[in-house]
């Protein structure tokens, strides 16, 4: 005999839940949204949540969900604002510095009716009320109603995914001389106006999909906005610790509580990872049949004994910010190179020398003879590496440059430091023989 199941329980989460005081959730944060989960509890056969419109617009269609609850049908539908239960009844008006009692006919035009039996339309900034209004009256809410059966020993949870969260990793590179520290910071993010009073919290780095094909890769604007620092959270402020890989998803947590602001970030630290670098110059051209000159780029490489991921990542020398660059996530022990913009020191002319063998038959052949005249005018040695991108993958390359496993061309040499007021220089030669067909 099959066991009949009974409707039981009403899970109520009101505005007030969701707005206002911090409402407790455990969150799990990517880098472009993040996953709110919030306890509620079970006490007749509906559960009912009001959002206000706020938050409502930031949640993904179709993620508000209950775990842990038998849910047999959910409605969302559109409430009426708060200022449509004053509808019928007097407020204040401050006109031209008069004020009046008059009535509120309708709240979504905001008319009214004066004492003289007229009816205008009135700016809201002119009405005063008699209690206080919630943050933004005029806006509508949306109630979220759940029918759910069945009996469950845990409480449901309350899910929704939401672009208001997010997390970005924020690096800086410090060199001095031959030694280099890296320090990081997680910048979690909140543009909601709900603060949350977060019990447990995830982040995750690397590329999610969602329905529809939205990719949620980390996002590029590191825009220097407003931030709640680790400085400003209830002390002891909580560490990030990594929590390993998940499906290719780098994870990590706080492992504590802490409080994240409406309208606020939270910047803790974040990794301590030990590296080494090198500095070089680097250019990158076109292969082509004629010369040109300019000038490389500084660059930096350095490599990390544990993974990192995407991020903005600052590179100061001695103290002084020397750039800025955006990287992608990068495993442990993986070469990471940061080109930092021009460096006026290192320069490179580029003359090319074309011949052509057996021309119109079937074995014609182009040969390009490249040669590079590279100057260093620092005091101090350096590397040069220039990289040649687009030469035909048929071609045979001989001399000063090696095949990348792209199929580019790399000169990779070092060029002495300047002696008085003469510039290091080095030269460097190779060939490329392509066939006509």
């Amino acid at each position: 005999m099959s066991k009949q199941i009974r409707p039981s329980g009403i899970l109520t989460l009101t505005a007030a839940a969701l707005i206002g005081s911090a409402s407790a959730a455990d969150l799990r944060i990517y880098s472009g949204f993040g996953e709110v989960r919030q306890p509620a509890a079970v006490t007749t056969g509906q559960v009912s949540l009001n959002l206000p419109v706020s938050l409502y617009n930031t949640i993904l269609p179709d993620s508000l969900d209950l775990d842990g609850a038998n849910v047999v049908s959910r409605s969302l539908v559109q409430q009426a604002n708060w200022l449509s239960s004053l509808e019928g009844q007097q407020v204040t008006l401050r006109e031209d510095g008069k004020t009046e009692r008059v009535t509120l006919v309708r709240a979504r035009d905001l008319l009214i009716k004066d004492a003289q039996g007229l009816y205008r339309t009135v700016s809201a900034q002119n009405l005063a009320y008699d209690a206080l209004p919630p943050v933004n009256p005029l806006s509508p809410s949306w109630q979220a109603t759940f029918n759910v059966v069945g009996v469950n020993v845990v409480a449901p949870t309350l899910t929704y995914l939401t672009r208001a969260l997010s997390w970005t990793p924020r690096y800086t590179l410090k060199l001095s001389g031959t030694t280099a520290a890296l320090s990081a910071l997680a910048d979690i993010r909140n543009t909601s106006e709900q603060s949350f009073a977060v019990n447990a919290t995830e982040l995750y780095a690397g590329e999610v999909q969602l329905q529809g094909g939205q990719v949620y890769p980390l996002a590029r604007a590191y825009a220097a906005d407003a931030m709640t620092t680790a400085g400003s959270v209830a002390a002891p402020a909580p560490k990030v610790n990594s929590l390993g890989e998940l499906r290719g998803l780098y994870r990590y947590g706080l492992d504590q509580p802490f409080t994240l602001p409406a309208n606020g970030n939270v910047s803790l630290p974040f990794l301590n990872p030990k590296v080494t670098f090198e500095r070089f110059g680097v250019a990158s051209l076109g292969f082509s049949q004629t010369g040109g000159k300019g000038n490389l780029n500084r660059g930096y490489r350095l490599k990390s004994d544990t993974e990192l991921p995407a991020g903005p990542v600052t590179v100061r020398e001695d103290g002084r910010l020397v750039g800025q660059v955006g990287v992608d996530t990068t495993s442990a022990g993986t070469p990471l190179d940061l080109n930092l913009g021009t460096d006026p020191d290192l320069t490179y002319t580029r003359t090319a020398a074309v011949t052509v063998q057996g021309k119109g038959t079937k074995t014609e052949t182009t040969t390009i003879r490249v040669t590079y005249l590279l100057e260093n005018a620092k005091d101090r040695p350096t590397r040069f590496e220039l990289t040649e991108y687009g030469v035909d993958g048929r071609a045979t390359v001989t001399g000063q440059a090696t095949r990348t496993p792209e199929g580019s061309l790399l000169v990779k040499v070092d060029v002495p430091a300047r002696t008085g007021k003469t510039n290091g220089k080095a030269t460097v030669t190779f060939t490329v023989v392509t066939p006509s067909s």
